[in-house]
């Protein structure tokens, strides 16, 4: 969970905000919270009758970026509900394993302010720890435990119950049409110097349809997905070091398991950064996606059908291309959509994908035999 930058009258509103929230104690102090770059968010603290003191986070939802918070927080209310009756059946500690939402005074799981910002209030998670980048090798297997377990537990979930807020989000078929549309109307006359990229979309264009095709024929079964399976969406155990809770749910929507595992292959499993210019520097890392396989697997405990592990490695692939066309997509249009930092900046990004997914072509077979080593 994150803040942006906190505008200067946004103290007065948070004040408004923690009013129309029942708190225990007397509040202490209310201070910026977090390392994320989507919404506002403040750690509060109380003090309590018994001179202890209870912290509690509190966030204003980017309505710039969540089009229909309403809907954002009803999949997050839903899921979280279930999962907290999931940990206590399965002994587990509730209040540190999962999110649990404070409702409003008017009882709804937000507060809607006079300006038409939406504010949630989480309770805060002791003793544990997100990290931003992978200090050790632990860490990323321990976050493949933590995701595989969030599609255990919710492996009973009606998924197609919960809100697409993200329209097409991974309908990576329609990713290659927006992309083949930005090539034809190439608004900045660029596509005469990305020759080589355009190439390689097109010629891996099936890659678009492998999911989408298997889920019309009824294969695929439509699962609850986090959608952005970063390390730093995973809480650490101070003491045991092992995983407790994934957040950041604002993603949380239908989706396909394979598209978790592959997104964190993506990124966690490169042995470069997603901006690298240099790309012998770039490969998919056959160590790190034995780690993660085996950690994603043995957290989801049987609770995938067999085509969906044996498709763990396409997974991979084809979140990897998915990104590199989306990157490629963006610098053909003007750089409208991925904030860059320097001239060429998602062209580098695009390159660092096709790098990847070409390796991991390379290295096929390998991927496919570490998947079922996993999952004996």
């Amino acid at each position: 969970m994150g803040n942006t930058a906190v505008e200067k009258d946004i103290y007065s509103k948070i004040d408004e905000a923690i009013g129309q929230f029942h708190f225990e104690g007397k509040l202490i102090d209310k201070t910026p919270y977090g390392s994320g770059h989507i919404n506002d968010t403040f750690l509060l603290r109380f003090s309590l009758p018994d001179g202890s003191v209870k912290k509690q986070i509190l966030q204003r939802v980017n309505r710039i970026v969540f089009k229909n918070p309403v809907e954002v927080m009803e999949n997050i209310q839903g899921v979280t509900t279930f999962l907290r009756k999931k940990i206590i059946e399965n002994g587990g500690d509730p209040d540190r394993e999962t999110l649990n939402l404070r409702p409003a005074k008017d009882g709804k799981c937000y507060y809607l302010d006079a300006d038409g910002d939406y504010w949630r209030s989480f309770g805060f998670i002791e003793g544990a720890t997100c990290y931003d980048q992978v200090e050790k090798e632990e860490h990323f297997y321990q976050s493949a435990v933590a995701f595989g377990n969030f599609q255990c537990l919710l492996a009973e979930y009606p998924a197609s119950a919960l809100h697409e807020t993200i329209a097409g989000f991974h309908d990576t078929a329609s990713r290659f049409e927006t992309f083949c549309q930005a090539v034809k109307d190439d608004v900045c006359g660029r596509a005469a110097g990305v020759k080589d990229e355009i190439r390689f979309v097109m010629e891996h264009q099936e890659i678009a349809h492998v999911f989408g095709d298997l889920q019309k024929a009824g294969k695929l079964p439509l699962r609850v997905t986090h959608n952005d399976t970063k390390l730093n969406n995973i809480m650490l155990d101070d003491q045991t070091g092992k995983a407790i809770c994934v957040i950041d749910l604002d993603t949380v929507m239908p989706g396909l398991a394979m598209n978790d595992f592959g997104d964190s292959i993506r990124f966690g499993a490169s042995t470069a950064a997603e901006d690298e210019k240099d790309l012998s520097k770039v490969s998919c890392s056959m160590e790190l996606f034995e780690l993660y396989a085996k950690g994603f697997l043995e957290g989801c405990a049987g609770s995938l059908t067999d085509l969906e592990v044996s498709l763990l490695p396409m997974g991979a692939k084809v979140m990897t291309y998915e990104c590199g066309m989306r990157f490629l997509t963006d610098y053909l249009q003007g750089d409208t959509y991925f904030k860059i930092h320097r001239e060429n900046h998602n062209l580098d990004r695009c390159r660092t994908q096709f790098k990847l997914v070409a390796d991991m072509e390379e290295k096929w077979y390998i991927m496919e035999d570490i998947i079922k080593k996993a999952g004996s």
